[in-house]
């Protein structure tokens, strides 16, 4: 029976395992791979596949045996750049879905919210609504494709080893939080600039004949106008999500 050193086990098991932890920390965060609809096994099962099939556009990785001082330092920092990834990519709904209730609240429709059971939170259906068109453009437009390349490149912009508050340091993630409002403003300022305007033309007639009821009318008007501003703005999606996959793929691939 064949026997195996440490040391062989080492050369066997390492090269997979470092990545294994970053991508199914990555698959944990990340949207669309971290839904309650996706069960644990298949992310841990995928991640395995994802780590063996990338074994040849990996670098070498260090022989870090778990029972060393510093594996423990090892591992906290593959999670920290696999969670840092999902989360990256996760601005990217969050841009769209805050222009969504932006455009919902000016509509008069944030009243019709309801419970996400996937991300536990509270939501409009206009955010939904364009959080569900986006999750769509981004498998489109290989979002999950460019999600695994930033997380093979990522292996040589944080090689494992290097300590986790330094690469949390270096990824300089709060400047995306600046982008989310940024590009959720930019994606709905038309639509807000639009039913803006039409409430002050409501209120000019109001003044104007007081005797026409600017509410019965005012409803109807602002939601038919917001419903013809979001049939435009949905095929102008597709560029503020590229560009903010690019910026959030950017930070792990050193571009």
């Amino acid at each position: 029976m064949p026997t195996f050193t440490e040391a062989q086990i080492m050369a066997l098991v390492m090269p997979v395992f470092w990545p294994f932890l970053r991508i199914l920390a990555v698959f944990s965060s990340a949207p669309i791979f971290s839904s309650r609809s996706v069960p644990m096994r298949t992310r841990v099962g995928l991640a395995m596949l994802v780590a063996l099939c990338a074994q040849a556009g990996l670098p070498e990785q260090p022989m870090v045996a778990l029972t060393d001082p510093g594996a423990f330092a090892a591992v906290v920092q593959q999670v920290v750049v696999g969670v840092a990834i999902g989360l990256a990519v996760r601005i990217v709904f969050a841009a769209v879905e805050l222009a969504g209730e932006l455009i919902g609240l000016q509509m008069g429709l944030n009243f019709a919210g309801f419970f996400d059971p996937s991300t536990n939170s509270q939501s409009s259906t206009v955010g939904r609504f364009f959080g569900n068109t986006t999750m769509l453009l981004f498998v489109v437009m290989g979002g999950h494709l460019m999600l695994l390349q930033a997380v093979i490149a990522s292996f040589n912009t944080f090689p494992v080893g290097a300590s986790a508050f330094e690469s949390v340091n270096r990824m300089q993630l709060h400047e995306l939080g600046a982008v989310v409002f940024r590009y959720g403003l930019w994606i709905a300022l038309p639509m807000i600039g639009m039913l803006i305007f039409i409430n002050i033309v409501l209120g000019f007639i109001s003044r104007i004949a007081p005797q026409m009821n600017a509410f019965a009318i005012g409803f109807p008007l602002t939601l038919s106008a917001g419903l013809v501003g979001i049939a435009f703005t949905l095929p102008m999606l597709d560029a503020p999500v590229a560009a903010l996959m690019r910026l959030a793929t950017n930070i792990f691939t050193g571009g």
